[in-house]
């Protein structure tokens, strides 16, 4: 991410989660019932769709086991599922759809919930706000007499949504309404943009004279009731020949207002009738896994205690006294509790020695040599994230051709006879099962010579570590490194190839069979080389006769040799070639910059995929490049102002020849796109220094209006924070989730610190209380002192939190709307 002023606070926010299944799903509108179509699942952020499964088989009750992550780039009020049918040939049609608001999501973090699908009603598909400005003034009638006037100012709008994936041609109905009036005026159509100006004043006359003729009005005579009268905004999209589209309205009081005295805000718009529920038909239920973490990071010196704290904590004896240790021990029931400390100290390259430490006091409580790391510890916790975060390029490498070409091939490979399908023959899906494996395990055991520094370094330790314990086993040195690479590293890769971006969706059930199939026997081969004794019984027998097919011995001198040179001191020798390794591509629409300006042309969709060498677009995926870039040469990569084309979600590649300019599917894909682009280049020579953050067309630059070409950029290039493309870490982020963990855990930190207390006081034999053995506590005075560092620490950083806490955004400001409500 972009580091921004040190003197600034940074909101970042993060959403992760599993669309697990939809049940009973009901009726849609149109001639097909639901059970006649397939279902997708789509994720929005307000109306903006930033993910989609894969299509379903026809079903009432679809399985889509879908995992998500990415970065929420900007702010939104409501995260949506919808189920949809796919549409052959007619348009996709909304089944219902869960709506839970950015406020609610913290109740729903790290479950299961089953929520039931709502309608989706178009007038309640809203986002975006409006700028307003608000005044009563009294003024002197025709007749003498005192009346009042509204004054309404409509100004702008921020954030609308896109309609048909385009920028929307949006005016704004303002209305006076009450018990027994309704007056509205309407805004000029702003034409193709998201973020309208307005800038337009509407006078409703408010207190009529006593001179007011019944007669030529259906109003009442008396004053009216200021206390009932309300200033009603609708946003609308202009469609010209089809029926307008209602983008959202905010309600305000007249009461509020005051006479003389300005009220200007911006306002949250809301759906029409302040989302109403009607009742509906039972739609059916939709599986969710959901959790949203906020994180709010302060500038990076608030955080050198802490860091400074956890980063000496390989040096401390022992190592369960340390600051790293700790945050594990009170959170072993939180599995992501461990991955902000594993990536802070890859970060700072002290993971090694940390988890050295940590192994190698698992080995002393480690009584057979045959259940070497098999259990849910520390060690293993802390070793499975870093091969997930360091491991990811060597998964592509090596897994990713076959595992595309099993998806791809989609073979059938049951060999259960219970599940062999009519028609199916045994002995043909048993050899098709054979040669994948055999590629896959191929694939493995040559491939350590793309095994990545780190991830040898660890497993180095774990075998001399190992050998030390039990120097009796000559097998203990392989079962301390197959334990990880084939059971927590390839097996599982394998089995789920979608949660290590090997595919972009969950597997068909045919398939994800195959995969689990493969996977077992990867694992099973991967053990022999690693047990004292070769396998002779299965817990099926199928599998027992599908091993006859594989030489054993064969099998255990290549897992043998793979294991041993993975785990070597002798450094392996390298081509000085590094493997382009794609970091991301997707699909676009792209457009290019003349020399001279911007010719008449339209964006094309193209396939764009970026290595760690080269930037190139196709005219699809799998084509040849249309145009490669050479990441060495690309200059800039940034931000392009919605106006330049009158799209959302744009950025530039500025490179040696003329710039790229690329529009994003969502803001999602967008921010994603800046990250991965810019850290790739950010070290390039001649990296530009401003931009512009317009294009240059009718002889000008349209951000600063000089006419050269080559006239230097208008704005400053976006600092990319240095960090280790792979790695991606950002260390001030982590810092804050660690503390934000210890925070959350406070109660516990205190019992262990009670802990320390009694046990350093009482010498005798310890005690049995339940809530001191959950802990390990080896050394109480050295465990105690740092316990008090640690909140030492952490009542520091609250305080930098409060003090900061208390500066907020004025409610009603474009960064704290207000939440327009009926009166």
């Amino acid at each position: 991410m972009a580091e921004e002023d040190d003197a600034k606070i940074r909101i970042l926010q993060s959403l992760r989660g599993k669309i697990w299944e939809a049940k009973n799903l009901g009726p849609v509108s149109g001639p097909n019932r639901q059970k006649d179509l397939c279902t997708f699942c789509t994720v929005s952020l307000d109306q903006e769709e930033v993910f989609r499964t894969k299509v379903s088989d026809k079903s009432i009750s679809p399985f889509y086991g879908e995992d998500f992550y990415f970065e929420i780039p900007r702010p939104f009020q409501c995260l949506s599922f919808y189920v949809c049918t796919k549409g052959v040939f007619q348009r996709d049609l909304p089944v219902g759809k869960v709506s839970i608001r950015k406020d609610d999501l913290g109740k729903y973090n790290g479950k299961e919930n089953w929520f039931s699908l709502q309608p989706v009603d178009p007038n309640s598909e809203v986002q975006g706000k409006v700028h307003l400005e608000m005044r009563l003034n009294e003024v002197i009638t025709e007749s003498g007499t005192t009346g009042q006037q509204l004054v309404v100012r409509i100004i702008e709008c921020k954030d609308l949504p896109l309609i048909s994936g385009q920028n929307c041609d949006p005016y704004a109905t303002v209305s006076l309404t009450g018990p027994a009036r309704s007056d509205q005026k309407k805004t000029k159509v702003k034409k193709k943009t998201s973020n309208p100006q307005f800038e337009e004043t509407f006078f409703f006359e408010v207190t009529r004279p006593s001179s007011y003729s019944k007669s030529k009005s259906n109003f009442p005579v008396e004053e009216e009731d200021i206390e009932r009268l309300e200033i009603k905004v609708d946003l609308w999209n202009n469609e010209n020949l089809a029926q307008d589209v209602f983008l959202g309205e905010t309600r305000v009081p007249v009461k509020i207002l005051r006479n003389d005295h300005i009220h200007k805000a911006w306002y949250l718009l809301q759906p029409k009738g302040n989302g109403s529920k009607s009742k509906s038909d039972d739609l059916g239920s939709l599986r969710l896994k959901l959790t949203y973490i906020e994180d709010t990071v302060l500038p990076s010196a608030c955080y050198t205690p802490l860091c400074n704290l956890l980063l000496k904590s390989p040096d401390g004896k022992p190592i369960s006294a340390s600051a790293a240790h700790i945050l594990g021990d009170i959170c072993r029931e939180r599995y992501e509790a461990v991955l902000p400390m594993v990536r802070l100290l890859l970060y700072h390259n002290r993971f090694v020695p940390f988890v050295s430490a940590v192994a190698a006091l698992e080995l002393e409580n480690t009584q057979e040599a045959n259940t070497i790391f098999r259990g849910n510890s520390l060690a293993t916790r802390c070793i499975d994230d870093m091969m997930k975060i360091v491991g990811k390029s060597y998964l592509a490498v090596t897994l990713k051709p076959v595992i595309d070409e099993i998806c791809e091939s989609n073979k059938t490979c049951e060999i259960d006879p219970i599940r062999l399908k009519e028609g199916d023959n045994a002995e043909v899906n048993k050899e098709n099962l054979h040669v994948y494996v055999k590629k896959v395990f191929s694939s493995i055991t040559q491939s350590s010579a793309n095994c990545p520094p780190l991830m040898c370094d660890v497993f180095r330790s774990l075998r001399h570590l190992a050998c030390k314990r039990f120097p009796g086993d000559p097998h203990v040195q392989y079962s301390a490194v197959s334990s990880f690479v084939f059971l927590r590293f390839f097996a599982v890769a394998v089995l789920s190839p979608h949660s290590f971006q090997l595919r972009p969706h969950h597997p068909d059930p045919e398939i994800s069979r195959t995969l689990t199939l493969i996977s077992k026997t990867i694992q099973t081969l991967g053990s022999w080389g690693s047990l004292s004794k070769k396998l002779s019984s299965f817990k099926e027998s199928y599998m027992y006769d599908f091993f006859k097919l594989f030489q054993e011995d064969n099998c255990i001198e290549k897992v043998k040799k793979f294991l041993g040179e993975i785990s070597s001191t002798v450094n392996k020798e390298s081509s000085g070639v590094e493997d382009a390794v794609v970091l991301k591509e997707g699909e676009v629409q792209k457009r290019t910059q003349t020399k001279k300006s911007l010719v008449k042309k339209r964006f094309k969709k193209r396939w764009l995929r970026v290595t760690n060498r080269e930037l190139s677009y196709h005219k699809c995926k799998g084509k040849e490049a249309l145009c490669t870039i050479n990441i060495k040469n690309i200059r800039a990569v940034e931000k392009l102002d919605e106006s330049a084309f009158n799209r959302k979600n744009m950025f530039q590649v500025v490179h040696n020849e003329k710039p790229l300019y690329v529009q994003a599917g969502n803001c999602v894909e967008a921010s994603e796109w800046l990250e991965t682009l810019g850290q790739v280049s950010r070290c390039n020579e001649g990296r530009l220094a401003n931009f512009h953050p317009s294009i240059y067309t009718g002889g000008a630059w349209q951000c600063c209006k000089l006419q050269s070409t080559t006239a230097p950029g208008c704005k400053p290039c976006t600092i990319t924070m240095l960090a280790n493309l792979q790695l991606d870490i950002d260390c001030d982020r982590e810092a804050e989730r660690i503390f934000s963990l210890l925070s959350s855990n406070e109660a516990k930190l205190q019992n262990m610190e009670d802990a320390c207390a009694s046990m350093a006081v009482y010498q005798g034999p310890q005690r049995e209380q339940e809530e001191y053995s959950k802990f390990t506590i080896q050394e109480p005075k050295e465990t105690f002192q740092t316990l008090k560092q640690l909140r030492n620490v952490m009542e520091e950083l609250q305080r930098q939190h409060n003090s900061r806490n208390n500066i907020t955004a004025q409610y009603g400001s474009l960064d704290n709307p207000i939440v327009g409500k009926t009166s």
